[in-house]
């Protein structure tokens, strides 16, 4: 996972950046995400990836390193942004011991 092998196409790098800046989106993904998935043109391999927050995969799928983490955030909150968040170990634990 580099920044060099992401896909700026791929509608999941999208997804994330406008969800991240939307309160609205940031609900709908909380309460309809395979709707908001649909709406984005996600792949089946990107829903499958998202729905378990696999952050390895959507790295290899093409994701933006940067949003990486982000999708943790979207899943457990980033309300307290610390390295014992539970963003913070959901992105460790995907990172370091896959699904």
């Amino acid at each position: 996972m580099s920044i060099l092998n992401t896909d700026k196409t791929l509608p999941a790098n999208k997804l994330v950046l406008e969800v991240r800046r939307s309160a609205a989106l940031r609900e709908r993904f909380r309460t309809d995400l395979e709707g908001l998935m649909r709406d984005y043109g996600l792949s089946e391999a990107e829903k499958t990836a998202l729905r378990v927050a696999d952050i390895k995969r959507l790295g290899e799928l093409g994701m933006h390193p940067y949003f990486l983490p982000q999708v943790t955030r979207l899943f457990k909150g980033a309300g307290y942004n610390h390295n014992e968040s539970d963003a913070a170990r959901l992105y460790a634990e995907k990172m370091l011991k896959g699904n």
